[in-house]
């Protein structure tokens, strides 16, 4: 009888696991499905999280609560408008120029392959060129195009960001109300926001100065349109490790075509000694080690973000785990998870 009630307990557990695979397909479905809604909501939360720390500062000045979030709402969308700006201009700049640029590119393609030919290869030009049409610069196309789309989206970012600096001043009370008012639940829901906004506020300032740094030093090397560039690095720097590469091949390969060899190295340089410097030591100071993910888990990430949300899911997708990290590391029984999804130097807190 005891050995049956088992098999049979085993043997339930397996339309159970069907029901929560089926669950979790669903729910990927409909976040593909709804991305054109979620991803800008997603990044009004952020901005709204990098804002909260002004509006706080306001509030302790006894400005009035719905003065301080318009006060706060009001440099927030100086920086978005003027982000934006850069951006659409930038885009337009080399949207103009694209065609120039991937003409000469093909072009020495061509002599490149015409070369190794005459050294016994037998390589195809005429396939090869279609796969740098179709694949190359179909990233750089989707890429513009995104950049574009984000532009028109800060009119929804805005007024979701209005909402959410409204409901962050009594959102604590409220979860209280809700569900009970301990210190233990009090101080974990504190310490889950104190993280969240460290590692954005964080991860912004340090992003924005690899953006600053990598567009003044591809201004001064002579590369066109070196705000784009560092606006790229700016975005692709909340991605560890794998941003910063992606960041660094479009200048490059400008680079490659506009003024020859020397200067696509010297652009190469500039990227791994700011990377080198900002990401390897002035980061990991101000962030923790704490804050940390595994490189496996950050690709992993890349991957699945990027295929549910395309480019901005790949932005967001280290925040986002980020974000789920910090709150099962605020949970006792969940904490090995976050151990799981660390690095593997993080120094977490004992148990109290």
């Amino acid at each position: 009888m005891e050995g049956g009630y088992m098999d049979g307990a085993k043997i339930n557990r397996v339309p159970y696991f069907l029901i929560i695979s089926a669950c979790i397909v669903v729910v990927i479905a409909g976040l593909r499905i709804a991305s054109g809604i979620l991803v800008p909501v997603l990044i009004a939360v952020f901005v709204a999280v990098l804002s909260l720390p002004l509006q706080n500062w306001l509030m302790a000045r006894k400005i009035p609560r719905s003065l301080s979030v318009l006060l706060t709402l009001l440099a927030v969308l100086l920086i978005l408008v003027g982000f934006g700006f850069l951006v659409g201009s930038s885009v337009q700049g080399f949207t103009t120029e694209y065609p120039k640029y991937q003409a000469k590119f093909l072009a020495m393609a061509k002599s490149t392959i015409d070369w190794l030919n005459t050294l016994g290869l037998n390589i195809s030009s005429t396939l090869v060129i279609d796969y740098l049409k179709e694949n190359v610069f179909s990233v750089f196309r989707n890429v513009l195009t995104w950049s574009a789309n984000f532009v028109t989206d800060l009119v929804l970012v805005s007024l979701t960001i209005l909402f959410v600096l409204f409901e962050a001043a009594g959102f604590s009370a409220k979860l209280a109300r809700a569900f009970g008012h301990t210190v233990r639940s009090t101080g974990r829901l504190d310490k889950i926001k104190r993280d969240v906004q460290q590692y954005l506020i964080v991860k912004t300032l340090v992003s924005a100065a690899t953006g600053i740094l990598v567009g003044v030093s591809l201004k001064l090397i002579g590369l066109d349109f070196p705000v784009l560039w560092g606006l790229l690095a700016f975005l692709l720097n909340y991605i560890p490790s794998l941003g910063s590469i992606i960041a660094a091949v479009p200048p490059i390969l400008l680079a490659l075509i506009q003024l020859g060899n020397g200067s696509a190295l010297a652009v190469a340089i500039v990227f791994i000694a700011v990377n080198m410097v900002i990401g390897n030591l002035l980061e990991p100071h101000l962030m923790g080690r704490r804050l940390g993910l595994s490189v496996l888990v950050v690709f992993l990430s890349l991957i699945f973000w990027g295929w549910v949300w395309g480019p901005a899911g790949m932005i967001l997708s280290v925040p986002l785990t980020m974000l789920i990290k910090i709150m099962l590391e605020n949970t006792p029984d969940l904490r090995w998870i976050a151990v799981m999804l660390g690095s593997g130097r993080e120094e977490h807190p004992q148990k109290k």
